[in-house]
């Protein structure tokens, strides 16, 4: 057997828009489940995202301070954004994000792994990239931060104090608990296991 998540949508028989909001919206799908019958699913309808564990020379992981409100938490992150600019690939959103959230570009990038968020309530997948030969924006070039990100705190931080972090329960991000145990695992197998960008 291959261990694989096989992609193979069921046949939606209606869908309504339940709830339109800022970011995504909810829907209401019926779907024909063949011999299981139909069922009603409300759901996150997302536009997806992007992510990036950027490492430095020092190995050191470049990290973010946001505010969650729905948690209500102030959340050390790894960059990101959602993957909702018309026509731009998941890895632009991911240069994107690291040059607005962390004032940095990189030359050497590849593909950690994608992740279905919460699969059971929301359409939403993370394509999680890692950045390396990192080197600053120019100030010409520089973002200029507002709203939620005004004022955004920015951390360089070992891999390896991060990846205890997540694992003692101090850092309870998703998005950054699986970027950084993938890029552990990636470096403990030397880095053959990354996927190109």
């Amino acid at each position: 057997m291959e261990l694989i998540d096989e992609t193979d949508p069921r046949p939606v028989l209606s869908r309504a828009t339940a709830f339109r909001g800022h970011v995504w919206d909810v829907v209401t799908e019926v779907v024909d489940l063949g011999a299981a019958g139909t069922v009603t699913r409300d759901f996150i309808d997302h536009p997806g995202a992007a992510a990036v564990v950027a490492l430095d020379e020092h190995q050191r992981v470049v990290l973010v301070q946001q505010y969650r409100h729905p948690v209500g938490r102030l959340e050390w992150e790894i960059p990101a954004g959602l993957t909702d600019v018309e026509g731009e690939a998941p890895l632009s959103t991911a240069q994107r994000e690291l040059a607005e959230e962390a004032d940095l570009y990189a030359s050497r990038w590849h593909r950690l792994l994608d992740v279905a968020t919460t699969p059971g309530s929301s359409s939403e997948t993370i394509a999680i990239f890692l950045a390396r030969d990192l080197r600053p924006v120019p100030a010409s070039e520089l973002h200029e931060r507002d709203g939620e990100e005004l004022g955004m705190p920015r951390a360089f931080v070992p891999l390896d104090e991060v990846r205890e972090a997540v694992l003692s329960g101090g850092l309870q991000n998703m998005t950054l608990a699986v970027a950084v145990l993938a890029t552990c695992a990636a470096r403990d197998a030397g880095w053959d296991s990354l996927s190109p960008a």
